[in-house]
């Protein structure tokens, strides 16, 4: 990556050079023109002189500001830069965002002309745009590309935002805020950014309120409204059923220590955000809604990777598309990336075309060089059909099994489920007795019947006039997944117990015959 000082003495050192040709990458116009600005105005550069060409304001002096040509179209100013380069030597001519110079056009043939001339008498042409450029004219000079700002730089933004505010609202930020804030700012442009900034100041202003600690975490999904229809990635927008899951308490206690990660300044050590967690286990014990209450929790934005909506028919298109989406996540970090069913998305790495093997090279290497606060919420439920390389340490921070609920989980859940579709608790008795009726119910079967009993109750006018022998008998009529299939479920608790890090309670006063040989991270109850 390139950062702006970076990028301004590298574009110094090619106008000493009076290279002919010299493409400034970036998507911040503004920033770059004021890069070019601050070299042009250097001591060092004054017998240089310069002009920059725009759509609006057409071709002007750099230094002065004063208008060249009455003319502001572009032919206009490349029969100066024409007559500048033949007269004279040491003439620099900025053109922004120059029209159809990505491939073999007049334009860029033009453009390439011109190069040549340029180069006769010392002179440059400087291409400031935010697409390639045709590889002939590229050739004739070189590129530099100006990176979104860093944290460090976006600190600078926010601080000098923030002082400029501090007039209008009081600033209630110590330097650890500011710094945090930076970190979520990461990944958008220094307007945007100022932009965002200022709507919380508004916000603030309007309520007669200071800027606190709490909006910090609002710039996350302030900066989620940026971004629009993303390429392979789905915004999920959570209800408020999605803040809850039950059970998972292993899970849960482990994601309470990420988090905190996940919010700390970590410039200056060599640790890296946490990456994210693989969920594997039984079906409809809660995997996908931990993704959805992780985001929910955090206070991020989620993000689902489609794979299917990746996939093209042209050769190269779905890594094209994938990485796309991936350098989105990135940017709009951070966030929850959620992967349900990876397996699936992943299925073809045997196929004879190579896409699959190709997809999966290039997740696998976004998964082990990335370094945005990107937090990965994958799940699988049938674990065999993985890349084994995709379960090796470094991938994810932790692999989870998640197991049919025990007594205790399934007393949770069903307290859960109760209150949100009874609108109240259950007797303790009848709670007991649920508990026993419902032994190796996933949570998605203890949800469905409660959901038919909120349904009669619905219709009948209340719970109390629904006779309680109906709530007992939905939960003996409910044939759960591991009735209906359970040498699947005993082949998918197998690997789990061998291979992954039990995502419930762990009990240390299981008989040994019952006890797995997988890690084990001892998370006592009350504890």
């Amino acid at each position: 990556m390139t950062d702006y000082e970076g990028a301004r003495q590298e574009f110094d050192q090619l106008i000493a050079a009076r290279t002919p040709v010299i493409v400034l990458r970036t998507i911040e116009q503004a920033r770059a023109m004021r890069l070019v600005k601050e070299v042009a105005t250097n001591p060092t550069r004054l017998g240089l002189p310069f002009w920059m060409h725009t759509r609006t304001t057409g071709l002007r002096d750099i230094r002065t500001n004063a208008a060249v040509l009455d003319d502001r179209g572009i032919n206009g100013a490349l029969d100066f830069a024409a007559a500048q380069f033949s007269s004279r030597a040491q003439a620099n001519v900025v053109l922004v965002d120059p029209a159809d110079v990505t491939d073999d056009t007049d334009a860029a043939r033009h453009l390439a002309e011109l190069a040549r001339l340029a180069e006769e008498n010392s002179g440059s042409i400087v291409l400031i745009t935010d697409k390639p450029v045709w590889s002939q004219l590229q050739r004739q000079g070189m590129g530099i590309t100006l990176d979104l700002p860093s944290a460090d730089e976006m600190y600078q933004v926010v601080y000098e935002t923030l002082e400029t505010q501090s007039q209008v609202v009081k600033i209630d930020w110590t330097q650890e805020d500011a710094r945090q804030a930076a970190e979520f700012l990461v990944g958008v442009s220094e307007v945007e950014a100022t932009n965002l900034l200022s709507k919380v100041v508004v916000a603030r202003a309007i309520a007669h309120e200071p800027v606190d600690k709490s909006d910090v975490t609002k710039l996350a999904s302030y900066k989620d409204q940026i971004f629009g229809d993303l390429a392979g990635l789905e915004r999920v927008h959570l209800k408020a059923d999605d803040y809850s899951v039950g059970g998972l308490t292993g899970l849960r206690t482990w994601l309470q220590r990420k988090h905190e990660i996940m919010n700390r300044d970590l410039r200056g050590t060599n640790l890296r955000p946490p990456r994210g967690v693989l969920l594997v286990g039984v079906p409809g014990c809660g995997k996908s809604l931990s993704a959805k209450a992780i985001a929910a929790e955090w206070t991020l934005p989620l993000y689902r990777l489609d794979f299917a909506s990746i996939l093209g028919q042209y050769v190269g298109q779905s890594e094209g598309r994938l990485r796309e989406a991936l350098e989105t996540a990135d940017r709009v970090s951070p966030c929850i990336l959620w992967i349900d069913e990876i397996e699936k998305g992943l299925a073809g790495q045997n196929d004879s075309s190579g896409v699959g093997r190709r997809i999966i090279g290039q997740f696998l290497f976004w998964l082990q060089e990335s370094t945005s606060r990107v937090f990965i919420v994958a799940t699988a439920n049938d674990v065999r059909s993985l890349p084994p390389e995709l379960l090796r340490k470094g991938r994810f921070n932790e692999i989870f099994f998640v197991d049919l609920p025990d007594e205790d989980d399934r007393e949770e859940i069903i307290n859960l489920y109760y209150r949100r579709y009874l609108k109240g608790s259950p007797d303790p008795k009848a709670l007991a007795r649920l508990v026993e009726c419902s032994d190796g119910f996933a949570g998605a079967d203890i949800e469905s019947a409660l959901h038919n009993i909120g349904e009669e109750a619905f219709l009948n006018g209340g719970m109390d006039k629904v006779p309680p022998e109906f709530v007992f008998e939905e939960f003996a009529n409910t044939v759960p997944l591991s009735r209906t299939n359970p040498e699947q479920i005993e082949d998918i608790r197998a690997w789990g117990r061998e291979r992954a890090v039990p995502a419930g309670r762990v009990h240390v006063d299981e008989a040994p015959g019952q006890q797995g040989r997988g890690r084990r991270l001892l998370v006592l109850d009350g504890v």
